[in-house]
């Protein structure tokens, strides 16, 4: 007797299901103008030399060709693989044949989204995250804070590399904002005094770094990550010390490149 009841409540759920699913690309599907969408969206890429951008464009290829990535009701568009696998490269760009072997999926959100991974709601405020547990293995990202980053209002502020950096952090084992596959112990002791002279002024209001990046160990290198990437000169004038120690953790030097 409750057969017609139950008919049109399956009927919707799979409507449901087939509206939200996960759109995959497979690994292997990758724009056919890479170098087009970095030289157009990417002012790290235009920036690099004639030999670095071929090999940066080819290390995006090879992100992709060994990463999936899903919208979950987002489209996935070219512009939008080619921003996130510019955004795995560029933290590691001086390390190359880097493989970041605890990611297989990136997950793609249309905005911010809860603790509970739902992009509908009042409670949406996490713009990007790096899994744990059975999410291990996984990054999810809005999609809007993803070019945002990549725009020319984006700031000091790019949420996929921050999750890319905590990424990094996490091959040692431990996210504590001390990756061992990068800081040689030689300035390991330099890097935390910075870190925490500078957390003392960003908790007393004297410092224009994002705030959020007093909130631990893990989440300062994410956020000045961020800022060396973004906007280097302005942190080498602001913060030469903690630019010098990031030059050398990165083994980059952004800033010179702008000159």
């Amino acid at each position: 007797m409750m057969l017609p009841f139950i008919i049109p409540i399956v009927i919707i759920a799979f409507l449901f299901w087939w509206f939200y699913r996960p759109k995959k690309q497979k690994p292997g599907f990758v724009p056919a103008d890479i170098t087009g969408l970095l030289e157009t969206n990417v002012r790290y890429y235009r920036q690099l030399s004639v030999e670095e951008k071929t090999r940066f464009a080819a290390e995006v290829r090879e992100f992709l060709d060994h990463t999936n990535i899903e919208g979950v009701g987002a489209e996935v568009e070219d512009v939008d693989k080619v921003l996130i696998a510019a955004s795995a490269v560029i933290p590691i760009f001086a390390f190359p044949g880097w493989k970041y072997r605890n990611l297989t999926n990136v997950i793609l959100y249309p905005d911010t989204f809860d603790e509970k991974y739902q992009f509908e709601g009042e409670r949406r405020n996490i713009m990007g995250m790096v899994g744990s547990g059975h999410l291990n293995g996984q990054m999810l990202l809005s999609k809007s804070a993803l070019r945002s980053g990549f725009s020319d209002h984006g700031g000091s502020s790019n949420t996929a590399i921050h999750e890319f950096v905590h990424l990094v952090d996490k091959t040692d084992g431990t996210v504590d904002g001390m990756p061992s596959s990068l800081i040689q112990h030689s300035y390991s002791l330099p890097w935390l005094k910075v870190m925490h002279e500078e957390i003392r002024r960003i908790e007393s209001g004297h410092s224009d770094i994002n705030p959020y990046a007093a909130m631990n160990e893990s989440e300062f290198l994410a956020v000045v990550s961020e800022y060396f990437f973004e906007k280097p000169d302005t942190m080498a004038q602001h913060h030469p010390e903690l630019y010098r120690l990031l030059s050398q953790i990165f083994r980059q030097d952004p800033a010179a490149r702008q000159g």
